[in-house]
C-alpha cells in the first residue's frame, strides 16, 4: 500500500478517535501494526498528526477561548478558567518529559498492553456510566483548581497506550463530581495545551530523523485528522448527553478482545 494512503488512513483514525474515550493512540498503533508499517517514523507520525485534531477544537471553540483570553486581565472568572486548564496540564508536562523515551521505545511497542488497556478502560467506562457519582459541577469553564488538578493527574494514565487521554480525563472529571457533558468539554480544552506540547516535544526529539518527503506525509495526515476531528467534536457532546459513555466502553472491549485474538494466532 502506498505511504500516502497509509497516511490518510491513520489521519482518519486519529481524527475520529482523538475526542472519544476509545484511545486514539491505541487505535493508531494497532492500525500501524495491522498495516505492516515499520517503527520509528510511523510512531512519530502517530504523535505529530494529533495536532491536526487538536486544531479542530481551537477552530470550533475559537470565539469562547479568544473571549476568555482578552477578558483575563480584568475578569477573575476568565483567569480562573485559564488557571484550571494550566493546572490540569502541568502533571502531564512533568511526567511526559521524564517518561518520553520509555513511552516511545517500550510502551508503544507492546500491542498486548494496548489491547488490555482498551479492555480495562472499557470496563471502567461501563462502570462509571452505570454508577456515576452525583454531579455537582455543570460548567466546564468553572471547575475549581483542585478538581482541575485531579483531572490532570488522571490524564497522566493516558501515557499508557490504550488508556485514552479523553477517557481518562472524562472519567476523572465524573469521579470528581463533574457532569458528563461538562467533563467531556473540559477534556477538549485540556487537549489543546497537552497535545500541542506533545507535538512540539516529539518534533524536537525527532528533528534529525525527519526529511521533506516525510513532512509531506505528516502534512497529509495532519489535514485529514483536522477535517475528521471537526466532525467528531461537533457530535461528541450531544452523543454523550444522549447515550452516555457505555457505547464507547463496549467498543473498547470489542477492539481489545479482537486484537488479543489476532495476536494469539
Amino acid at each position: 500500500m502506498p505511504d500516502w494512503l497509509n497516511a490518510i488512513i491513520l489521519g482518519l483514525i486519529e481524527g475520529l478517535t482523538e475526542f472519544i474515550p476509545v484511545s486514539s493512540t491505541g487505535h493508531l498503533l494497532l492500525a500501524k501494526s495491522a498495516l505492516g508499517l515499520p517503527d520509528g517514523f510511523w510512531d512519530t507520525f502517530c504523535v505529530l498528526i494529533q495536532l491536526g485534531a487538536i486544531l479542530a477544537v481551537v477552530a470550533l471553540y475559537f470565539q469562547r477561548l479568544w473571549s476568555m483570553l482578552i477578558r483575563a486581565p480584568k475578569d477573575p472568572e476568565a483567569r480562573r478558567f485559564i488557571a484550571s486548564v494550566l493546572v490540569a496540564f502541568l502533571p502531564a508536562v512533568v511526567l511526559g518529559v521524564l517518561l518520553h523515551d520509555l513511552i516511545k521505545e517500550v510502551l508503544f511497542e507492546s500491542p498486548r498492553l494496548i489491547c488490555w488497556s482498551l479492555i480495562v478502560g472499557g470496563v471502567a467506562l461501563l462502570a462509571i456510566d452505570r454508577w456515576p457519582p452525583p454531579a455537582r459541577r455543570h460548567d466546564a469553564m468553572k471547575l475549581g483548581l483542585p478538581t482541575a488538578l485531579g483531572v490532570g493527574l488522571m490524564q497522566c494514565l493516558s501515557m499508557i497506550p490504550g488508556v485514552s487521554r479523553s477517557g481518562a480525563t472524562i472519567v476523572g472529571g465524573v469521579l470528581l463530581g463533574v457532569e458528563k457533558r461538562a467533563a467531556a468539554e473540559f477534556s477538549f480544552f485540556l487537549a489543546i495545551p497537552t497535545m500541542a506540547g506533545a507535538f512540539a516535544y516529539d518534533l524536537y526529539k525527532s528533528r534529525d530523523a525527519l526529511n521533506l518527503d516525510q513532512a509531506g506525509l505528516i502534512g497529509l495526515g495532519f489535514l485529514v485528522a483536522f477535517v475528521s476531528g471537526l466532525v467528531v467534536v461537533k457530535a461528541m457532546l450531544d452523543f454523550v448527553s444522549r447515550r452516555g459513555l457505555a457505547p464507547f466502553g463496549w467498543w473498547r472491549i470489542v477492539v481489545g478482545v479482537a486484537g488479543l485474538v489476532l495476536l494469539a494466532r
